[in-house]
């Protein structure tokens, strides 16, 4: 059964930084590509960033693209999202998910960490 476990959340302010990792287990993560994702108040689930199967190529949508850095260390089975240059805009509830996931909240697999960006 895949697992995923968010930490790393917290309270900044607008320009600070966050470092958000995801611990995954119940699959093979070495060979699955992987993304982040949030949900800020009152909206829909938002993919943000990703690690693509195979050849592990980064990609980022364009709110946070410059901001945040993703990485995968497959033998820490971790993966992480840097966020930088935080905006008020960035609060949210972040969630890993594998990179097939569908994109609603009854496919996710772990809790989350929130994320708030507030002076």
């Amino acid at each position: 059964q895949v697992q995923l476990v968010e930490s790393g959340g917290g309270l900044v302010q607008p320009g600070g930084s966050l470092r958000l990792s995801c611990v995954g287990s119940g699959f093979s993560f070495r060979s699955e590509g992987m993304k982040w994702l949030r949900r800020a108040p009152g909206k829909g689930l938002e993919w943000i960033a990703g690690i693509s199967r195979g050849d592990e190529r980064t990609s980022y949508a364009g709110p946070v693209k410059g901001r945040f850095i993703v990485s995968k260390d497959n033998a820490k089975e971790t993966f992480d999202l840097q966020m930088n240059s935080l905006k008020p805009e960035d609060t949210a509830m972040y969630y890993c998910a594998l990179e097939e996931t569908p994109l609603y909240m009854g496919a996710l697999q772990g809790q989350g960490t929130q994320v708030t960006v507030s002076p």
